[in-house]
């Protein structure tokens, strides 16, 4: 009798777990609203790992190979569903501001940072496009940091103009170190030391410095000739050249601003100043001019007086 009274309440209580839930029957009716609750949430999600601050140079990457090349893959199906979420979200490129590009092509820096209003901002990878810039031949370095929602921002650092290279009647602009930064409107630089030859441009900087330690020396050189990539040549500007010796041009522009100041040696009117040999001083003189007879030379005292008693 009392086992039947256990079935009695047992057969309630096995029929109520056949019907759903309330629990069960507010997720069933709210179905159609998961997924847009979803899609907030991992949209949110994104939004606050991507909103640390500032996602510089050296900041978060979504992916390993995330690039704005859109013929390559571009990373990780979770960095591009991320990226697209934040896109969604309003995370798009609305701003792209530059700090420091004096001489660097405005249209070179669009193609390194290869990004568009519009473009996700999760999207794009600041260390790439520092990584692009800096093949640029002006720039030295570069900062690049994208500021949530829309802002993208770069700092560039210019390599300085130190001097103009000519070689084989070609001419450009290079920087101390004797990178090439600019091939065209090479006046447009103002006036800059030139120097001539191949190699000239490794070892510019060096003699430029001893020239311009030199006082005088400096004011009447109008070009650096490198001969044989192994030394060099004063051109100066009333003509003249100076045959420096390898290994000693220190020694020599010291010594030819001592003969400047005391002699006024590169005023003269000299075709050559040749001191490659030490301890030893070539002047040449330039040839005559055309149609000159060379002077002649005297005769001895003794001829002179025989000449004029016959006479």
């Amino acid at each position: 009798m009392a086992r039947e009274t256990v079935r009695r309440h047992r057969a309630p209580g096995q029929g109520a777990l056949d019907r759903p839930s309330k629990v069960r029957l507010w997720f069933k009716r709210r179905r159609n609203l998961a997924r847009p609750a979803a899609f907030a949430l991992l949209a949110t999600v994104a939004v606050g790992a991507a909103g640390f601050g500032v996602m510089s140079a050296g900041g978060l990457r979504l992916s390993g190979r995330d690039t704005l090349d859109r013929g390559h893959d571009r990373g990780s199906f979770f960095g591009d569903g991320i990226a697209n979420l934040g896109a969604k979200a309003g995370l798009v490129v609305r701003e792209v501001t530059l700090e420091g590009g004096r001489h660097t092509p405005p249209e070179l820096v669009r193609e390194a940072l290869s990004v568009r209003a519009g473009d996700s901002t999760l999207a794009f990878s600041p260390q790439e496009a520092r990584e692009r810039l800096e093949t640029i031949a002006w720039v030295e370095s570069a900062h690049v940091e994208r500021h949530l929602p829309g802002t993208i921002r770069v700092s560039i650092k210019e390599r300085e103009p130190f001097a103009i290279w000519q070689r084989d009647n070609r001419f450009a602009v290079i920087d101390r170190q004797g990178r090439v930064v600019a091939t065209d409107n090479i006046r447009s630089f103002g006036r800059l030391p030139l120097v001539v030859g191949a190699g000239a441009e490794r070892g510019a900087a060096a003699m430029i410095d001893l020239l311009r330690r030199s006082g005088e020396v400096e004011q009447r050189v109008e070009a650096l000739v490198r001969v044989g990539e192994r030394r060099w040549n004063l051109k100066l500007r009333n003509g003249a050249e100076v045959l420096l010796p390898e290994g000693h041009e220190a020694q020599a522009v010291a010594r030819l601003a001592e003969l400047q100041a005391g002699k006024a040696l590169l005023d003269r009117p000299l075709l050559a100043i040749d001191m490659r040999q030490p301890d030893k001083l070539v002047l040449r003189p330039p040839p005559p001019p055309p149609g000159s007879q060379p002077p002649q030379p005297e005769p001895p005292a003794a001829q002179r007086g025989r000449s004029g008693g016959r006479g």
